[in-house]
Order: C-alpha cells, then sequence, then structure tokens
C-alpha cells in the first residue's frame, strides 16, 4: 500500500475519504463506490459509468458473434432455463 491516512466513521455509519486520496483518485461529490469486504477489511472501488457508445457497440460485436456460431435464442433461453433449475437443486 502507497499511503496510509487515518479517518473515522460518523454515528450515521459515514466516512470521510481524506482529500489527498480524493484527489489521487480524482473523486468528486457523487462518484458512485463498490464497497467490498472478506469480513475484516473494507475495499472501496470507484464504479465508472458505463459508456452507452461502446455498450452499443459491445452488443453489436456480440450478437455478430452468436450468429456466425449458430447460437439462436432458444438455445440462450434452454441454456439460462438449465442453469436456473440446477442452482435451485
Amino acid at each position: 500500500m502507497k499511503k496510509v491516512l487515518m479517518t473515522s466513521m460518523s454515528s450515521k455509519g459515514q466516512v470521510v475519504i481524506p482529500n489527498e486520496f480524493r484527489k489521487d483518485l480524482g473523486l468528486t461529490s457523487g462518484t458512485q463506490l463498490a464497497v467490498f469486504t472478506d469480513g475484516s477489511t473494507l475495499l472501496l472501488k470507484p464504479v465508472e459509468i458505463p459508456d452507452v457508445d461502446a455498450f452499443e457497440k459491445l452488443l453489436k460485436e456480440s450478437r455478430k458473434a452468436a450468429s456466425s456460431s449458430g447460437l439462436k435464442r432458444t438455445d440462450l433461453a434452454r441454456t439460462i432455463r438449465k442453469v436456473r433449475n440446477e442452482s435451485r437443486t
């Protein structure tokens, strides 16, 4: 770990991220953070909002790859049903 700074939690569970870290990571008001734990450690990870155009491009490429491989919607639906049924048992 590169730097260690101290902070504390309020009675409402709010934690202030030290200004130095906010600047280093480019965090601003409203930045969404994913919170992870392994039971003893907390990890805050900034979550970037996906670019809609990039998502649409990925979706188009995925559909093209599925089509060229012969994958059909019915194949996908059947696989989803199978996995859901297996997870229930």
